[in-house]
């Protein structure tokens, strides 16, 4: 790892993140139709107040927040944020600018290096890393990069030394031997850098890194060899939630939590994190790793885990089994009912003996019949309709 200091003097770590958090979920719909992507319950509160939480911890003291034209589903992250000692402003976009458009807007205002984050990509980058790197290269933008097996799908950052000379995309695999690495959605940005671009729909991909680089700008990249993964299917959210689960990255909301009373599968209580008045019949079950929210009901004989989350004033009717799964806030999960792998939305009820299989995606305030079983993959409402 690039040791954060410049001579003998320790870096002076970025105090402003932009997010970028305006995208509409389409590959998570209808579990997304109420809740955008990145302010899903994950693993002790909505996704963007653990990125924040992470970014607080390296000095930011500011997210300007680019989200679409309707900021209020992520209001809640100005008064989350505010116990850290970071304040979080919306820039809303009324219509769609792209990746780079609102970060273009917002960065007119900002007088020091900041970071660029995409708001559903869950990742252990080393923020004091990238900002070193970004020094001693002299950049004036860094790409947190990742690598990948097969780079014929995306495009490919090519790297001399560390720093990115060219983009190509989707190259045919054995093209570019020995360039193996991708954006990973994260960036460190000089200021002024995007006043250039003209006003609107502006892409960092596709127009503004390649642009800077024909202007002679000095782009860095940084290979990032931890956890990165985005969010955008059922498959990676939960895929993602099971890493956290897991303990493969720290994540600070779930030191929030402790073991509580509980009867575990086992002796020990390592993985189960239970929030403030949680009701938790004698005869419920465990299984570790588990997170239940705050006010959440479990009723006699159910088996809750592992790798499942339930957010808050969730209901657990008697001898349920919920494994793999994220239940959001408000749902009721009914008695005899089995969910493997599943995603259920706020105050969706799953009705009596229902099943839920896997991958399988209820929506906000949908009711699954009693004994209803909705097969592996398939989405109620459909979002195709």
């Amino acid at each position: 790892m690039d040791d954060p200091t410049v001579g003998r003097h320790v870096l002076a770590m970025p105090q402003t993140a932009m997010i970028v958090a305006g995208g509409r979920g389409t590959r998570l719909l209808p579990f997304t139709s109420v809740t955008p992507k990145p302010m899903l319950p994950f693993c002790g509160a909505p996704f963007l107040a653990g990125v924040g939480r992470r970014l607080a911890a390296q000095g930011v003291r500011r997210i300007l927040l680019v989200v679409g034209a309707d900021p209020a589903p992520f209001e809640p992250l100005v008064t989350l944020m505010r116990p850290f000692g970071v304040e979080v402003t919306m820039v809303p976009e009324p219509t769609p600018l792209d990746t780079a458009g609102g970060v273009r807007l917002a960065s007119l205002d900002v007088d020091d290096t900041f970071y660029v984050l995409n708001g559903d990509i869950l990742t252990d980058l080393d923020l004091a890393a990238l900002v070193a790197h970004h020094r001693r290269e002299q950049a004036e933008a860094t790409i947190a990069l990742t690598r990948v097996e097969d780079t014929s799908a995306f495009g490919v950052c090519v790297r001399d030394q560390g720093r990115i000379v060219d983009f190509v995309e989707k190259p045919a695999p054995g093209t570019l031997p020995g360039q193996d690495c991708i954006n990973a959605g994260t960036y460190l940005l000089e200021p002024g850098i995007l006043a250039a671009f003209p006003e609107g729909p502006l892409s960092f991909e596709r127009t503004v890194f390649p642009q800077l680089l024909t202007r002679g700008a000095v782009i860095a990249g940084l290979v990032a060899e931890g956890v990165w993964s985005d969010l955008g299917t059922p498959e990676r959210l939960l895929d993602a939630q099971r890493s956290l689960l897991d303990g493969v990255m720290a994540w600070p909301p779930l030191d929030d939590l402790g073991a509580g009373p509980h009867r575990a599968s086992s002796d020990a209580p390592t993985g189960i994190r239970i929030a403030a008045d949680v009701e938790l019949d004698a005869t419920a079950v465990l299984v570790p790793p588990v997170v239940i929210g705050a006010g959440t009901t479990i009723a006699a004989g159910a088996r809750i885990g592992p790798h499942t989350v339930l957010a808050e004033h969730v209901r657990i009717d008697a001898a349920a089994q919920v494994s793999g799964s994220l239940v959001a806030t408000g749902a009721r999960i009914g008695a005899g009912a089995i969910l493997a792998d599943a995603l259920v939305g706020e105050r969706a009820h799953i009705g009596v003996d229902g099943r839920l299989e896997q991958l399988s995606v209820v929506g906000p305030d949908v009711e699954l019949p009693a004994g209803a079983v909705l097969a592996a993959a398939q989405r109620l409402p459909d979002p195709a309709g």
